[in-house]
């Protein structure tokens, strides 16, 4: 840890007015990637403790639903504001202020004695994710020297590699001790709000973003009618992604427990796997989106996945663990490309293009858990698991995305 703010304050010194916009900054994006997964180990706790809650507090599927449509909600509806917002008038400490509001979130899950107790909590988290992620995204992308699918995967990883640990992390911590136990977690967010503070220093004396927006006004090279045919394109694909990826991430311990009779520590390491896939996949996709272009990746990551989505209910235990991980992999290549697609559609508002699309993947997934806790109410947890399993085709739709001839700073 010491060695990792160390290399940030060096980033962060007066001596790096020498930013260039074509030199990657490591250290930069390595804390952001950092940060992003000790906030998505946190916010993983949500999903990963919804047995424990729904047995203690006498939950329905609905109610579960509910908790995560809270916290995806918040964590959307203020992500474009933030971003449009910073665009004209940057404020770097809301980085640090994102995690002071994740902390209080997880004060209160931990002390928490009601329903209502546990929808405040989850709002908390999400206003801390909604205040994170469009200015951390541009962090990434401002460090990245050019190398915006690289950067923007190192980033995605390390929030898809703390969702990987939130429930296996839940499994060993929180579970056998309790709800209390989540206060440990309190500790991350701590070290989070230390690191991002030192990210904000390198953001001012770096004066990166007056750089970039400068460069920006080259445009991307496409009429407006074929940037915003894009931009559609683009949120209908996170769609598709979305509502897939919510049932399994929200609703796949249950599926395993309700089938296959698993325990629900068990169930967790089958989470664990399933989100670690996504991690190695998320990590693949921007470099692999770097070298051949975004519209590529974009396209095999999506529809590559329809058949095995297709597949999974029809499967055993084993073969269940291994279709998934499949799907974690392939799927989780997308997300780092769309957002750098969208990005180069929209390069003087980086900011609220990427608390655009953060916010629409909040939004799609708390909107698909409420839906889909309705539905599996109402018929099964197996029925959700066939349905969603058709919305992987709707990524047929990236045979419109347009080329962009070269990304733009």
């Amino acid at each position: 840890m010491s060695e990792l703010t160390k290399s940030i304050a060096a980033a962060g010194t007066p001596a790096s007015a020498s930013f260039s916009p074509t030199v990657l900054v490591l250290p930069v994006v390595g804390a952001v990637s950092f940060v992003h997964l000790l906030n998505d180990i946190i916010q993983a706790i949500l999903p990963a403790i919804y047995p424990m809650l729904k047995l203690d507090y006498a939950l329905s599927f609905t109610q579960i639903g509910l908790i995560t449509l809270i916290f995806q909600l918040t964590a959307s509806l203020l992500q474009p504001a933030v971003g449009l917002y910073t665009d004209k008038h940057p404020k770097p400490l809301l980085l640090p202020l994102g995690m002071v509001f994740t902390l209080l979130g997880l004060v209160l899950l931990s002390l928490g004695q009601s329903f209502a107790m546990l929808l405040l909590a989850s709002a908390l988290i999400g206003l801390g994710s909604s205040t994170f992620h469009p200015e951390a995204s541009r962090v990434a992308r401002m460090a990245s020297g050019g190398r915006y699918g690289f950067a923007q995967g190192l980033f995605q990883v390390g929030g898809n590699a703390g969702s990987a640990l939130g429930p296996l992390l839940a499994a060993l911590i929180i579970i056998p001790r309790g709800q209390g136990s989540i206060g440990w977690f309190c500790l991350l967010a701590i070290v989070g709000i230390m690191v991002l503070l030192r990210v904000s220093r390198w953001v001012v004396s770096s004066n990166a973003r007056m750089q970039l927006r400068s460069a920006a006004k080259n445009g991307n090279g496409l009429t407006v009618q074929q940037t915003r045919q894009a931009l559609l394109v683009l949120a209908l694909l996170v769609f598709s992604k979305y509502v897939y990826m919510t049932c399994l991430s929200n609703f796949y311990t249950f599926y395993l427990i309700e089938n296959f009779a698993v325990s629900v520590a068990d169930s967790q390491l089958f989470l664990f796997l399933f989100l670690a896939a996504v991690a190695v996949g998320t990590v693949a996709g921007g470099p692999i989106g770097d070298r051949i272009g975004r519209k590529p990746v974009i396209w095999v990551s999506i529809v590559g996945a329809a058949p095995l989505a297709l597949l999974l209910p029809y499967v055993n235990l084993a073969g269940a663990a291994v279709l998934t991980v499949l799907i974690g992999l392939i799927m989780s290549s997308a997300f780092s490309a769309i957002i750098v697609f969208a990005q180069e559609l929209m390069p003087a508002k980086i900011g609220m293009i990427s608390g655009v699309f953060y916010g629409m993947m909040f939004g799609i997934s708390g909107i698909a858990a409420a839906l889909l806790g309705m539905l599996a109410d109402a018929s099964s947890i197996s029925t959700i698991f066939k349905l969603c399993a058709w919305f992987p085709l709707l990524g047929m739709l990236a045979f419109w995305l347009p080329r962009i001839p070269r990304p733009q700073t």
